[in-house]
């Protein structure tokens, strides 16, 4: 009986179908897919909800026809007191916001830091969370994109459905990537705009093997939308595209550099309001609704300041033509708007309002152009569309993302090859220059070093306590040349490290520099502290592997000492370069296994 007990207890394992189905996941790349089919799908009903929501709290607060497109398209508000709104929604955040951060302290992570730090880890709770600050603070008025709700859940999403089929951490990644691509897809109508997203922006690099998964979420949540009624954002607004001219070239690559600079100054004056109202000494949950304030007197002036943007990027790209001094004037407040929202502590992000305010850069230039060029007869289209790209390049970064978008948008290839320049360059120039799309810039600021979504997070746990051999052998710094070559014949080890007489670091002796020394005629009675070398350069044991090289290259040393801390210089261990660069080549390497799918040939 005993024996049979093992036999009889090991069989409904055969039938335990989460396991079977875990199994299955990992060993094959379409099931992988299919996963991949399911979260876009999910993530693009969920951008359906998004959207009906804010809909609705538009419907019900602004008194807004539920089937128009946004409180931007707006010309006036109904009623003065509207513009109270987006104080009481932002007093309404702040006070949730508080109650949050008492029940979570803990700060949520978004999809760009999961994947580069915690292997595409999300909580699902404060996915939902952020999910629901980022659509009230659209819903009340907040010049807020809803991308940032949009990715979060179904990012969020996906990483639930990771974790519980427990996949590889590069599948996870990838799967994390597959509920953005579907949720940025489901938005925009536009499946490879949406995958490339995912690419640039999620993952953090463009992977064969990634391809079929991201591309199969993105087109599944673009068909869900559609399924349910919705369409793309704004695909089908544009006018079939004039020829652009050599004339219209120098004139757009202006344009694109331009919108670097005016991509800069946004991201830069979110940090500025942040910087006035911390030093306010206002209470936290206060700050939103003083916001709000700000951005209901601008509403008073145009409600084009509020929310997204849709409804103004629509008139843009149809039939409304604007003056030069009222376009700028909307470009101004809107710019202020959008960093008074985010930097007063609304949630959202900046993809939806940089379309719609480089949009609006492009047609004042269009309208700029012939009174400096009389010759040239600009189509307005082209530069709003060259102008809505270059800035959503300069501040959330992914130039084939916006190249994806103008081509499903207009079908035009000779604008899309524009657009592509312009934001290349605007790429080139913002990463020069300022270094960080908005997202890794709010981390920076965080004190994150991260400027990609690619992981990063082997290099944080490979630590120099981790490679450093703790066998170190010690000399003292005045024991002379000649006993120090008796202990130490050639060959016999490289570096020795040698302390003074409290035991702290005083530096390397290099054994063969002490027998050359006593070669070349040196006293041989004389102290090795005269052969020191490399003092200064010291690793500590917290230091990762990148930072550790990085001394290595600086100090020029085949090996270091390993101290304590700096205070004590208690020596600790010792490392070598050659060591550093075996383990940093080792996992590269993995890395990319895993990013070109080598895992599926050689892994069950």
């Amino acid at each position: 009986m005993d024996s049979a007990a093992p036999t009889l207890s090991s069989e409904p394992s055969r039938f335990n179908l989460p396991a079977r189905l875990r199994a299955l996941v990992r060993r094959s790349e379409f099931a992988l897919i299919g996963v991949a089919v399911l979260v876009g799908g999910f993530a693009g009903a969920f951008v359906a909800v998004i959207r009906w929501t804010v809909a609705l709290l538009h419907h019900l607060l602004f008194g807004m026809p539920l089937a128009a497109s946004s409180l931007s398209g707006l010309t006036t508000l109904a009623m003065p007191w509207l513009a109270l709104v987006p104080a009481a929604g932002g007093l309404f955040l702040g006070v949730t916001g508080l109650l949050i951060r008492k029940w979570r302290p803990r700060r949520p992570i978004d999809p760009i830091e999961a994947n580069a730090l915690q292997g595409g880890r999300m909580s699902l709770i404060d996915s939902l969370l952020i999910t629901a600050q980022t659509v009230v603070s659209s819903g009340v008025g907040g010049s807020v994109g809803l991308e940032a709700g949009f990715t979060q859940i179904g990012s969020g999403f996906a990483s639930v459905v990771g974790a519980a089929l427990k996949l590889r951490r590069s599948d996870m990644r990838t799967l994390v990537g597959c509920g953005a691509a579907g949720a940025i897809g489901a938005a925009f109508g536009a499946p490879l705009t949406g995958a490339f997203y995912a690419f640039e922006l999620i993952v953090g690099t463009y992977t064969p093997f990634g391809l079929a998964p991201i591309v199969s979420a993105s087109i599944s949540g673009v068909l869900v939308v559609k399924a349910l009624g919705i369409h793309g954002t704004f695909i089908g607004q544009l006018a079939p595209i004039a020829e652009i001219t050599q004339s219209d070239l120098a004139a757009l690559l202006m344009l694109a550099l331009f919108c670097s600079s005016v991509g800069i100054g946004i991201m830069r004056a979110v940090t500025f309001v942040e910087v006035l109202f911390r030093r306010s000494h206002l209470p936290v949950f206060l700050q939103p609704a003083v916001g709000g304030l700000v951005l209901g007197g601008l509403a008073l002036v145009t409600p084009k300041v509020l929310s997204s943007g849709h409804g103004g990027l629509f008139e843009l790209f149809g039939s409304v033509e604007s003056s030069l001094v009222w376009l700028s004037v909307i470009v101004l407040l809107k710019s202020i708007a959008s960093a008074v929202s985010i930097g007063s502590g609304f949630r959202g992000g900046l993809f939806f309002a940089s379309l719609f305010l480089g949009a609006m850069i492009g047609k004042v230039f269009a309208i700029a152009v012939p009174m400096l060029a009389p010759a040239i007869v600009p189509d307005s289209s082209i530069y709003a569309a060259v102008g809505m790209s270059a800035l959503a390049v300069a501040i959330i970064g992914g130039p084939l993302t916006m190249s994806f978008l103008a081509l499903e948008t207009t079908g035009d290839f000779q604008l899309v090859i524009m657009v592509l320049i312009a934001s290349t360059i605007v790429s080139v120039i913002v990463r020069q220059t300022f270094g960080y799309s908005f997202a890794t810039w709010r981390m920076h600021l965080r004190g994150e070093s991260i400027r990609s979504a690619q992981d990063v997070s082997w290099m944080r746990t490979l630590t120099v306590g981790r490679m450093m051999k703790t066998d170190v052998r010690t000399v003292m710094s005045y024991q002379k040349i000649a006993d120090f070559m008796e202990e130490f014949p050639l060959g016999s080890r490289q570096w020795v490290v040698a302390t003074d007489a409290a035991g702290r670091y005083a530096g390397l002796v290099s054994v063969t520099d002490a027998h050359l020394a006593a070669s070349n005629g040196e006293d041989p009675q004389a102290p090795i502290e005269t052969l020191l070398r490399y003092q200064e350069d010291v690793l500590f044991p917290g230091m990762n592997i990148k930072d550790a090289a990085d001394i290595f290259e600086r100090s020029e040393s085949e090996a270091l000492a390993v101290l304590g801390d700096l205070h004590s210089r208690q020596i600790v261990g010792m490392l070598t370069e050659a060591h550093v660069l075996r383990r940093y080549t080792e996992e590269l390497e993995k890395a990319r296994r895993e990013l070109s799918g080598e895992k599926w040939l050689g892994e069950a």
